[in-house]
């Protein structure tokens, strides 16, 4: 049997190619009951579009770049899943370009490769769009930020500040000394990221408001090690009963670890507050801040596929608030 056709779709829709094209294309301009007669013939026909031709045709690369920090880290990992999820229900594919350092990005600024030929970009939870003006990313991309938010640019957010000050008012309830763990990463001294920052200021307002203070703060980078040695340092300094605000989950599972190896009862010696809520959080017990990753990072992708079908309005911002979640370990 011969694969079929955009003209067979095209058929058995009752509608013209065109208009089969701009549904492939998400194009905002085809109507709710058309678009869903055309993806109704394509599902029946099992039709696949053929993306060189598909290039060919539209003159463009139907392939979007996502800068990012890490990749390996659950938070990125999730927040991809939903970006990636929306980018393929519109038929985009998604080029990953891992930033890790700073040579990394200035690799990627001075490649002409994939990176500059993707019809539209995300930037996760660093704002680089200054460098527009010194030319060095393509401005007439669009461009959505997730995880991250500023004026002149569509973003979805995270409300870290609130986040933060969830978990200064949990653990200023709590007995005992006050301690915190920070993220902070190369890139953070050569752009401005506001998430560690917001949830530090919104933890600091808590707990200054609740007559409490903060006995002392440790960082870690992400890499597994480096949070390991910060939760070593922190709990070779505490003074128990004490609790804990990990920024992120990946610290607060580190400082569970270091605690278990130490002997420590956590939930009494030690009380500990994440921010993420991953996966693996409610089966070890963890208190934390659950925030909807792939939600975020799917309303990201909507936001941009938005302008790349013709939406030409002002910058739009989708705020996300996280939740407090109360288990065994605070």
């Amino acid at each position: 049997m011969r694969k079929p056709t955009i003209q067979d779709v095209a058929r058995r829709a009752g509608v013209g190619v065109g208009t089969v094209s701009r549904v492939l294309n998400n194009h905002a301009a085809v109507k709710g009951a058309t678009r869903e007669t055309v993806l109704r013939a394509i599902g029946d026909l099992d039709y696949t579009p053929n993306p060189h031709a598909r290039r060919i045709a539209g003159g463009k690369s139907y392939t979007i770049s996502v800068l990012l920090p890490v990749v390996t880290t659950e938070f990125y990992v999730r927040l991809l899943d939903g970006l990636e999820t929306a980018f393929q229900e519109a038929r985009y594919d998604v080029a990953i370009f891992p930033l890790l350092d700073r040579s990394r990005l200035e690799r990627y600024l001075g490649s002409h490769t994939l990176a500059y030929q993707a019809d539209g970009l995300v930037m996760a939870t660093y704002n680089l769009s200054g460098l527009f003006q010194e030319r060095r990313l393509r401005p007439q991309q669009p461009t959505v930020l997730v995880d991250a938010h500023a004026e002149g640019v569509d973003c979805a957010y995270m409300d870290n500040v609130t986040g933060g000050q969830l978990a200064g008012e949990h653990a200023a309830a709590l007995p005992g000394e006050l301690y915190a763990i920070w993220v902070e990463t190369e890139l953070d001294q050569l752009f401005t990221t506001l998430v560690f920052e917001e949830r530090r200021a919104g933890f600091h307002r808590a707990v200054a408001e609740a007559g409490r203070t903060v006995r002392a703060e440790f960082t870690s980078s992400f890499d597994p090690l480096a949070a390991r040695n910060a939760a070593s340092a922190l709990l070779d300094a505490a003074h128990f009963p004490c609790a804990v605000f990990a920024s992120a989950d990946l610290l607060a599972g580190a400082l569970l670890d270091e605690a278990g190896a130490r002997g420590l009862r956590v939930g009494h010696d030690l009380r500990v507050i994440g921010f993420d809520d991953q996966p693996w959080a409610a089966a070890r017990g963890l208190t934390t801040l659950h925030q909807p990753v792939e939600s975020m990072g799917h309303e990201a992708a909507q936001l941009l596929l938005s302008r790349l079908g013709g939406y030409r309005g002002p910058p739009r911002a989708r705020r996300f608030e996280p939740r407090l979640i109360v288990r065994e370990t605070a």
